[in-house]
């Protein structure tokens, strides 16, 4: 890839922080957008509540990264952080697109996170990018989400959605939180353990991020998961293995409801994702088994 410049909203989240730091390795300029007033030099302001982007944040990239959004795990979902979850995304997106879309020289593609949780719960069937979207609130966040970059695709910008999964890092995340449990000796199943986790270590997370960036002939969805998605249990019982420990503490799926409320449909919901045209646009994962995922991402720490 030659030096680019490449604008990216959610920088300083788990996959923003890691994927600036490599690309500024490779030797491009990064603009990060904020919504706070820019403190640095590579920083530039937009408002997604006011439709604003400074307009010189975007002139002469070649690239929009979009992975803002309010985490879905941060909080228990009641109605309104339900509707910050919906909003950061589709009004952010949508902004962003716009802005993209109205330059009179347009980047060449516009890369927005998704999520596998488009596909809702799909039991033991593997699923790609394919499959419609499935029933219930993350996936109606999902679809509206990548309509909401339109603008930007109908402007004749490659527009492509990550799909992501379970990202496998110490540094944030839904394993962030579980590697202190698990490590502490508190670890165990959720609710049955049957249920299939799309997971990808942060390294490939970011490398498949790239290669988004540099394959001319990827557009619309692509899953961004390992090859092949693991069982709770199994996940557990490799978390046991890998930070010898015992995973003795199963937490019931009625506790789950009664803890998490209407987020832990999520949480015992199995996504089996398949990253089809990932794998068949000739990416090559470093870390594709849960235990190589596991241990990458604690020689990280």
């Amino acid at each position: 890839m030659r030096h680019m410049r490449i604008t990216v909203t959610g920088s300083t989240g788990l996959i923003g922080t890691a994927l600036v730091r490599s690309l500024r390795a490779d030797g491009h300029e990064v603009v990060r957008l904020v919504r706070r007033t820019p403190a640095a030099a590579d920083e530039a302001r937009w408002d997604p509540g006011t439709g604003y982007v400074d307009p010189a944040a975007l002139a002469g990239c070649a690239a929009v990264v979009n992975l803002a959004g309010a985490g879905v795990g941060d909080r228990r979902w009641t109605e309104a952080y339900k509707k910050e979850i919906r909003n950061s995304r589709v009004v952010g997106t949508s902004t962003l697109a716009r802005a993209v879309a109205a330059l009179d020289q347009r980047p060449a593609v516009f890369l927005n996170a998704s999520a596998v949780g488009y596909y809702g719960d799909t039991g033991d069937r593997v699923v790609d990018e394919g499959f419609p979207a499935g029933e219930g609130f993350l996936p109606s966040v999902c679809v509206a989400w990548e309509a909401a970059a339109a603008p930007a695709h109908e402007a004749g910008v490659r527009t492509v959605f990550a799909r992501t999964g379970l990202v496998v890092a110490r540094e944030g995340g839904a394993w962030g939180r579980m590697f202190p449990l698990f490590r502490a000796g508190l670890g165990g199943r959720l609710g049955d353990g049957r249920q299939y986790w799309p997971f990808i270590a942060l390294p490939d997370h970011v490398a498949a991020l790239r290669h988004l960036l540099d394959t001319p002939g990827l557009s619309g969805p692509v899953n961004v998961c390992a090859p092949e998605p693991r069982t709770n249990r199994d996940i557990t019982a490799a978390m046991g293995r890998v930070l010898r420990r015992p995973t003795p503490f199963p937490v019931p799926a009625p506790a789950l409801r009664l803890a998490l409320g209407e987020m832990a449909q999520d949480v015992l919901g199995s996504h089996r994702t398949r990253p089809a045209r990932l794998l068949e646009s000739g990416f090559a994962f470093r870390y594709p088994d849960v235990e190589g995922a596991l241990r990458a991402a604690l020689d990280r720490g």
